[in-house]
């Protein structure tokens, strides 16, 4: 349940409001819910951006997709980069081909500066010197650490908010989650930490060398990714509850992954996870953008999403 304080703050994110960007109106591309400043007790406030797909009615229930960097989701003309997901495009053709279930986006703006501190697992710094961690914190995560707490947000606020508010199935079965970059590293982490909540997680462009481009690199030897490798290799969830996906390109930084990559696939194969719940797939010539993503979002969506 929410606390009265986190009920209160409710009451004054913004209503309803149909998405325009691309001067669709809902009943051909979904309708997009923007909740301001979102209140938490355990990270900044943040917009969320909830998608519901076309025809969405209380009278059926759905199931319900949480993505990470939710403003880089639907419309490009309001990100940094000038690109987007089309995710809402992704969902609606898929829907109309019944290749996914009915299912809800959440979409969760990333913390700008402390993106890092929220993405980097909280796990992966209790494990290293302390040296090193004073190093990372100072130099990577703005002097905050906040990867447990923002999971916490997801699974004990912003989730409840969710399906207490929305026609949702809120069983582990039909909530998942997905991110790309950093955004998979938490993905991961948090099918890991919270195998009760989330039973499929996607996975694209992981950035399993965890550290910041172009930022004060650790003068260390200290092998950081393999710190992580250690902690899935012992917290990987049931494979036969669960389902995971991976993927990268060949360009730009995705041209640093395949031997973390392939060394993840071999925990995976050694778990149990086999062509039924896991999947690992490279794209040759795609790099590191919103736009590569958009054009494999489709496969993720029907691995994690596919009707029952």
């Amino acid at each position: 349940m929410l606390s009265g304080p986190l009920r209160i703050s409710l009451l004054y994110l913004t209503c309803l409001v149909l998405f325009q960007c691309k001067m669709q109106d809902e009943t051909q591309r979904g309708t997009l819910i923007i909740l301001d400043a979102f209140p938490s007790e355990f990270v900044d406030p943040r917009p969320i951006l909830v998608w519901l797909p076309p025809g969405y009615t209380p009278n059926r229930k759905y199931a319900v997709l949480y993505m990470h960097d939710g403003q880089m989701l639907f419309d490009s003309t309001i990100t940094w980069t000038q690109q987007e997901w089309k995710v809402d495009e992704t969902m609606t053709r898929l829907l109309q081909k019944k290749k996914v279930r009915e299912t809800i986006v959440v979409g969760i703006h990333n913390a700008g500066r402390f993106r890092w501190s929220e993405y980097l697992p909280q796990v992966v710094l209790n494990q290293i010197p302390d040296s090193i961690q004073v190093h990372i914190i100072h130099h990577w995560m703005q002097g905050r650490v906040l990867s447990d707490g923002y999971l916490r947000f997801i699974t004990s606020e912003l989730k409840p908010y969710i399906d207490q508010h929305y026609s949702t199935y809120a069983d582990v079965e039909n909530t998942f989650i997905m991110g790309s970059s950093m955004g998979s590293i938490i993905s991961l982490y948090a099918i890991c930490m919270y195998p009760e909540v989330f039973s499929g997680a996607a996975c694209l462009s992981t950035h399993w060398p965890l550290d910041v481009p172009g930022f004060a690199p650790l003068e260390t030897d200290f092998d950081l990714p393999a710190v992580f490798m250690d902690y899935l290799s012992e917290h990987l969830p049931a494979p036969d509850q669960h389902r995971i996906y991976f993927d990268y390109g060949t360009a730009s930084l995705d041209a640093l992954y395949p031997p973390y990559q392939k060394h993840v696939d071999t925990l995976m194969k050694q778990r149990g996870y086999s062509v039924a719940n896991w999947l690992t797939r490279e794209f040759p010539g795609e790099d590191h953008s919103e736009q590569a993503w958009a054009r494999r979002l489709h496969i993720p969506l029907e691995f994690l999403l596919r009707p029952e």
